[in-house]
């Protein structure tokens, strides 16, 4: 606090405490003027979702008003704010990620078994080469190169047949579904 030297009517000097008006730049107000609409844009950048990126702004700005007094005379008041919102976009994410750890879904096994059994059919119906190339690069991911290694055939060659048994794959399912 500031103290001004004032003259009384007998010229002893009176010390009495006052106050300057505080500039703008040091108010929250204007604090929030300066560093929302950013703030708002660098959360919607993170979130994608412009409700959820307000809610953060705005739980942020309010973290920060609670603790103004200190806060304004940081260093770097605006750094602590978009630290103070990313924390609490993290927090949101943790959040849902732990509302969602125990909900696992359900799978239909007799769906997976169907499905076996067509995919099963459909690479019945196509050449045993075709067939290997296949299960080698689509089922167990090798790469083409590999797969013509263990086949004994080049890598073009292998790419060839995987793509015509694919087209004869698919024609057959096609007519599964009819």
């Amino acid at each position: 606090m500031a103290f001004m030297v004032r003259m009384n009517e007998s010229q002893s000097a009176v010390t009495e405490p006052f106050t300057t008006p505080e500039r703008a730049e040091d108010t929250f107000e204007g604090f929030f003027g300066r560093n929302h609409a950013r703030l708002l844009r660098g959360l919607y950048l993170v979130t994608g979702n412009a409700q959820e990126a307000e809610e953060i702004m705005q739980d942020a700005f309010l973290a920060v008003w609670e603790r103004w007094d200190r806060i304004r005379e940081m260093d770097d008041p605006t750094g602590y704010l978009f630290r103070t919102a990313m924390n609490r976009s993290r927090s949101r994410v943790r959040r849902a990620a732990r509302r969602t750890v125990g909900r696992v879904e359900r799978r239909d096994a007799f769906a997976d078994v169907e499905d076996r059994d067509t995919v099963g059919r459909a690479l019945a119906a196509v050449s045993p080469r075709q067939r290997a190339a296949l299960v080698l690069t689509e089922y167990l991911g090798y790469p083409s190169e590999e797969a013509g290694k263990i086949l004994g055939i080049k890598a073009v060659t292998v790419r060839a047949l995987a793509s015509q048994g694919r087209a004869a794959m698919k024609t057959e399912l096609e007519s599964d579904d009819e």
